[in-house]
């Protein structure tokens, strides 16, 4: 299969692209190398397949619909995985007008192209962040959204609401994958294990936001991959829109997570009590059952085994 991944570069992008390219497929990786982090991270992202004959790399935009014709014009693509975006829920708090612009505006380009080009299947990269601040229970696809907690929640929820628009409109078969707190090697530096890792390991002060108790549904790279795979081969076979949660269906909390990080470092953190940030939520947790009967999904990482798996990761770049 001939497949386009937008944000091809990034932590979720590269493993997703190894994955494909693995499994046979030819990859086209659009990636605008975007300074919200050094991009020299993105090109070792993927170093290993640049020169892999079934990757192609194109260093673009996804809001410039010349970036997107040169992805789709001529290489027959059957599949977009539109992974692009402005990620990071505090930073959408101090520029909102981008995150608008690159999530919401960028995303009908991407939804454009596909019908201008005929891609009649796409993935979409949605957030569990669209749940808004629920507490107590499972998140499931079919619960009513609370309001947005955050600029980033609200574009990834218009998002979703733009996908269903194209394929009732469009016939474009859209199936929107909600990730959950992804971490794993490679993760992006201002995510809280990469962050906390490297100031634990450089004897700094790491930032301890409130009492410790807001809990995530941590999820490791394979899986979260291993779901987007899942959810590859169910699109495949039907003319559809629908959503799903990618997590591990259980929460860890701040305290708990620094515990485990001190452990697989052996070393103790040194806190920086903080007040609560603005944005954000105090629980995720993942109903996966939609996902497990309906994909085949099913995750198989510990988040003991995960975080050693990270800090292996880690130790290897330093």
């Amino acid at each position: 299969m001939n497949i386009l991944v937008t944000g091809g570069a990034g932590f979720i992008g590269s493993h997703l692209c190894e994955r494909l390219i693995s499994s046979g497929h030819k990859v086209v990786c659009l990636d605008n190398f975007n300074p919200y982090y050094e991009p020299g991270i993105k090109k070792k992202n993927i170093s290993t397949i640049l020169r892999n004959p079934n990757f192609k790399l194109i260093v673009g935009d996804i809001r410039k619909s010349f970036d997107l014709d040169t992805c789709l014009e001529g290489n027959h693509i059957d599949l977009c995985i539109h992974l692009a975006a402005m990620a990071g829920v505090r930073p959408s708090l101090e520029n909102p007008e981008l995150y608008n612009d690159v999530n919401i505006v960028g995303t009908l380009q991407v939804l454009d192209a596909c019908k201008k080009y005929n891609v009649k299947k796409m993935i979409f990269a949605s957030s569990s962040s669209v749940y808004g601040n629920k507490t107590g229970g499972a998140f499931k696809e079919k619960d009513k959204l609370n309001e947005p907690y955050s600029p980033y929640a609200e574009t990834k929820s218009i998002g979703e609401f733009l996908c269903q628009r194209w394929h009732e409109m469009h016939n474009i078969s859209v199936l929107c994958l909600r990730f959950f707190t992804v971490y794993g090697p490679r993760q992006r530096p201002d995510l809280a294990i990469h962050k906390f890792t490297k100031l634990i390991f450089d004897d700094k002060p790491i930032p301890f936001y409130g009492d410790g108790s807001t809990s995530r549904d941590y999820t490791y790279i394979d899986d979260t991959i291993d779901g987007v795979l899942k959810a590859m081969d169910y699109i495949q076979k039907r003319n559809c829109f629908d959503i799903f949660n990618l997590g591990e269906s259980q929460t860890i909390n701040l305290k708990d997570m620094i515990s485990e990080l001190e452990s697989a470092i052996g070393k103790k953190a040194i806190l920086d009590w903080q007040p609560k940030q603005e944005g954000d939520v105090d629980y995720t947790c993942a109903n996966i059952d939609k996902s497990r009967k309906i994909l085949g999904y099913n995750p198989t990482y510990s988040f003991k085994e995960g975080i050693r798996n990270f800090i292996d990761w880690y130790k290897s770049t330093i």
